[in-house]
């Protein structure tokens, strides 16, 4: 009895074994196939599935031709911060800090003074579903201005102007997708804990999962991936301003792993908080929204979703808690319908 109980737990463990060589061969050979017909782009790729966890990556880190990119090459991971963001907003509510439903009147910063208007109408859920109705910042107007760092021009008195300028919000209500929603959620977030954004992501996340090579302030390592525009020109990381709770933290595929490892472990703490963010908040008939993630749901799977466009590179985070499993894609270039058709083809073929 005891030999066959040997056997069968030997059986299970190279079944196990065999089932992620299986589906790692898959993930690299479409990855490899769109690599092969995208040759002037980075990728890096890195998949979770029962704690088990598994990378790829093709291209170089810039034009030397050298260096190749791999699960530890620094990229911009643009609006993936948003759920992030979403995430300390849920530890938060978790700590009693904050409710969903509070309004934001209370825990704005004092430079924000609202329209009689806007007075107990904008909840904090409202900012991180994008549904509050508030006018954003004009990012063609900053990008004409300086195409390679157009958020340094915006500032505590922009956004400032901004909010205290606005007397109706004409589309509360209604999704639309906002970046100094993030900005005024970053500073709410601030504001309850005392503490700055940054202080507060390495206290919270970095910190506590290891993410040893997620950056904020300061992220010129040897590692760091070179951005490419969708022309393939040059294109430099996003400084760290005051809009960083939208869309400034860089990462790389190992320590996005990391995070989604504690997503999907309901005892952590950002697990916990994540179990929030995935409730649904906003709903029409093109989309659901959680707080910081898109939500897509069929028959057989939902899946929960947040993508990033910088400048110069794009990606997009996904998992589904039910079937155990997250992914993140990472590309040294802005292309969005590349870094959405490689998690299609991967969702379809290797993850349904």
């Amino acid at each position: 009895m005891k030999t066959s109980l040997k056997f069968l737990a030997a059986l299970l463990v190279i079944s196990h074994f065999s089932f992620g060589q299986d589906i790692t061969k898959k993930i690299d050979s479409i990855v490899k196939a769109n690599y092969q017909k995208n040759p002037n782009i980075g990728m890096s790729i890195g998949f979770i599935k029962n704690d088990q966890e598994f990378y790829t990556s093709y291209g170089n880190l810039n034009s030397d031709g050298i260096s190749k990119i791999d699960k530890n090459s620094l990229f911009e991971i643009a609006s993936i911060t948003k759920i992030l963001t979403a995430d300390l907003m849920a530890q938060a509510i978790v700590d009693h800090k904050i409710k969903a439903d509070d309004y934001i009147d209370a825990f704005l910063p004092k430079q924000y003074v609202l329209h009689e208007n806007l007075k107990n109408k904008i909840k904090i859920s409202d900012l991180a579903s994008h549904q509050s109705g508030l006018p954003d910042i004009d990012f063609g107007k900053l990008i004409e201005l300086n195409p390679q760092q157009p958020v340094s021009n915006v500032t505590e008195k922009t956004l400032t102007d901004i909010v205290n300028s606005c007397t109706e919000l004409k589309d509360y209500g209604k999704y639309r997708y906002s970046t100094i929603g993030y900005t005024l959620l970053g500073q709410i977030i601030e504001k309850v804990y005392n503490k700055s954004y940054d202080e507060i992501i390495r206290e919270k996340i970095i910190v506590p999962l290891k993410m040893k090579t997620t950056l904020t302030k300061d992220f010129n390592v040897k590692n760091k991936t070179e951005g490419h525009n969708p022309d393939g020109g040059v294109q430099e990381f996003f400084n760290w301003n005051v809009t960083a709770p939208a869309g400034l933290v860089k990462s790389n595929a190992s320590d996005m792993v990391k995070y989604l490892k504690a997503v999907l472990n309901k005892e952590t703490k950002v697990g916990k908080a994540a179990l929030i963010t995935e409730q649904i908040f906003y709903k029409d008939e093109k989309r659901e929204l959680g707080l910081g993630v898109n939500i897509v749901t069929d028959d057989k799977n939902t899946l929960y979703m947040k993508s990033g466009d910088s400048m110069g590179q794009s990606s997009i985070v996904c998992y589904n808690r039910t079937k155990n499993w997250g992914i993140i894609i990472l590309l040294n270039q802005r292309n969005s319908k590349l870094r959405q058709n490689l998690l299609n083809e991967i969702c379809d073929t290797v993850l349904k």
